[in-house]
């Protein structure tokens, strides 16, 4: 269905991903508006709820209120200029997080006309699992893919094997908060 408009190698590393880790009878709440992802998780068997477009370094209160046993978060966490505190409210005990990778080749992403879509952080894989631990959650399975583009030049060249997307499963540690 969305093969040809949406990102779809990455959306196929992203549900297989999901699969291995999360079962369908679990809620999930993802974080940020219902998007194409939403609808190919429901489309697979998953029961999902998304935020209302909130501020989430500002607002957690849907994120307080939930009672997901899972939160997703495909994408999320470079927008936010915090995104700390976000993870420290979640009180699923199950998370599956994916973000674009800082490349040395290429400046982070800054949308000129949307003031919401800005990259305030590209992670390094060590740096979102720095961030992951902190918050309190342990990290147990990870895995990278490339973002090939159908262009010519050095950055293209560099995209077709230097990984693009980082995604994670995680448990929360059984610590008081």
């Amino acid at each position: 269905m969305y093969e040809k408009t949406f990102p779809n190698k990455r959306f196929q590393h992203t549900l297989s991903f999901l699969q291995k880790h999360i079962v369908t009878n679990e809620s999930i709440l993802d974080l940020g508006v219902r998007n194409p992802f939403s609808e190919i998780m429901e489309g697979n068997g998953y029961k999902v709820a998304n935020t209302d477009g909130e501020d989430l370094d500002l607002d957690f209160a849907t994120v307080r209120n939930s009672n997901a046993e899972v939160v997703t978060a495909f994408e999320i966490f470079e927008h936010l200029i915090a995104p700390f505190n976000v993870l420290r409210e979640i009180k699923a005990n199950k998370l599956v997080a994916s973000i674009p990778m800082r490349l040395w080749f290429s400046p982070a992403y800054q949308s000129k006309t949307d003031p919401w879509d800005r990259h305030y952080h590209e992670f390094e894989d060590w740096q979102f699992d720095w961030l992951l631990e902190k918050a309190g959650w342990n990290i147990k399975d990870r895995a990278k893919w490339t973002n090939p583009v159908k262009k010519i030049g050095l950055r293209p060249l560099l995209r077709s094997f230097t990984p693009r997307y980082y995604i994670v499963y995680a448990e929360r540690k059984n610590i008081q908060k």
